[in-house]
């Protein structure tokens, strides 16, 4: 006798449709997948190979055996958001309050994700400039707004933002601009004189800034960040972002913050108590330590410069004509002399061929941009980056 078959649990269930039905595995994800399959060089996802301070480590684990291991206040342990207040103040000369204007996250990019989330409503615009990190787009679309692109200019001299496209692009739906410097995945960042123009853009709108400045001390050539902070008035309606992650080596802690006026803060705090809550307890009072001490962020452009530095000049051996890498721990280069293949083709042999990944910068457009540029990260050991030149000393 036949038995009838047992339907699947699912066989019942209703058709499930993501609010982001067209995100698929991101770029960064196959090209790591790719270069772990060819054992190349892992030039392409935007992390360190090294470890961080051993004091860190020593300042966490201490917090830990010293039994801070529950609940720390939703807006993060207060010894962490006075250290983050004071050294805002100390660099930037902006003071901001470390009980109302100060929010330790998950990371940066739930910060993003937060302070899209409790300022921009269904049919509201926001201005984005590409290249751009891949999580804004999704993160806008989740809050029901659009996302408006003005595409950055690209020549011999690197990235710049044409502003006067930004301005055109406004309107009466603008809720939000997002400006990201150091800028991944160019290496560029925004002067005096762009700020300048921001706030002219801005004045006299109701349009909010998410300031994305997870690079802020990695600005080389003896230049200074210019954080929208040190504009008083620019400051007044923005969401500056950073991450700690990025500037202790240490990403996989997904540690950062959110400093905004009181009131944009207290919007922001609504949608951080629900999606995150609180942020690792002894980490969060490991870094409060760690942090007495400026010399480890005041130093950090000197220490990446270095490694900036030694990358171009093996690059310079090569038919990759480089871009200007003015902050961040990314090179852009134009391999036009190597190669005419789309920029996702490319970086594919690349990682096959030569044995090193490398990022298509067509990957941070929403519609695929060929421009004949990759991006490699050089925030690697010196030995890795040596490994790396001489497989790409072939071309």
């Amino acid at each position: 006798m036949n038995t009838p078959a047992t339907p699947a649990l699912t066989d019942h269930l209703p058709t499930l449709q993501s609010r982001l039905p067209n995100v698929g595995t991101t770029i960064f994800t196959v090209m790591s997948a790719l270069a772990t399959e060819k054992s190349a060089v892992n030039l392409g996802q935007g992390f360190p190979d090294f470890d961080c301070d051993p004091a860190l480590i020593d300042a966490v684990t201490g917090a830990m055996k010293g039994g801070l291991n529950q609940y720390p206040p939703m807006t993060g342990v207060p010894a962490l958001r006075e250290a983050i207040a004071a050294k805002i103040a100390g660099i930037y000369q902006h003071k901001y309050d470390a009980a109302t204007e100060i929010t330790v996250t998950a990371g940066a990019t739930q910060a993003i994700l937060t302070a899209i989330l409790c300022c921009v409503h269904p049919g509201d615009e926001v201005l984005i400039i590409e290249p751009v990190y891949d999580s804004y787009v999704p993160a806008i679309e989740l809050a029901g707004g659009k996302p408006v692109f003005v595409q950055m200019e690209v020549g011999p001299q690197g990235y710049s933002v044409p502003w006067s496209k930004v301005a055109a692009a406004i309107n009466a739906r603008t809720r939000l601009i997002m400006i990201n410097s150091p800028h991944n995945p160019t290496g560029s960042v925004l002067r005096e004189a762009d700020i300048r123009t921001l706030a002219d853009i801005v004045r006299g709108t109701n349009i909010l800034v998410v300031s994305d400045e997870v690079y802020e001390h990695m600005v080389f050539d003896g230049a200074r960040h210019e954080s929208v902070c040190r504009h008083p008035e620019l400051a007044a309606r923005s969401f500056v972002i950073s991450s700690f992650g990025k500037t202790y080596h240490v990403t996989g802690w997904k540690v950062g913050y959110v400093a905004a006026p009181a009131a944009l803060s207290a919007e922001f705090r609504k949608v951080h108590q629900f999606n995150v809550f609180t942020v690792n307890t002894p980490v969060q009072h490991g870094l409060a330590q760690y942090m007495a001490d400026p010399r480890p962020y005041l130093e950090l452009p000197i220490f990446y410069q270095r490694k900036r530095d030694l990358f171009r000049s093996g690059l310079n051996t090569t038919r990759f004509k480089l871009l200007p890498s003015d902050g961040t721990y990314f090179q852009c280069v134009d391999y036009s002399d190597i190669s005419s293949m789309p920029e996702a083709d490319f970086a594919k042999w690349l990682t096959a061929e030569i044995g090193v990944a490398a990022i298509p910068v067509s990957a941070f457009y929403n519609q695929p941009k060929e421009s004949g540029i990759v991006r490699f990260c050089f925030a690697k050991k010196d030995e890795t980056l040596r490994s790396a030149l001489e497989r790409l000393a072939r071309l």
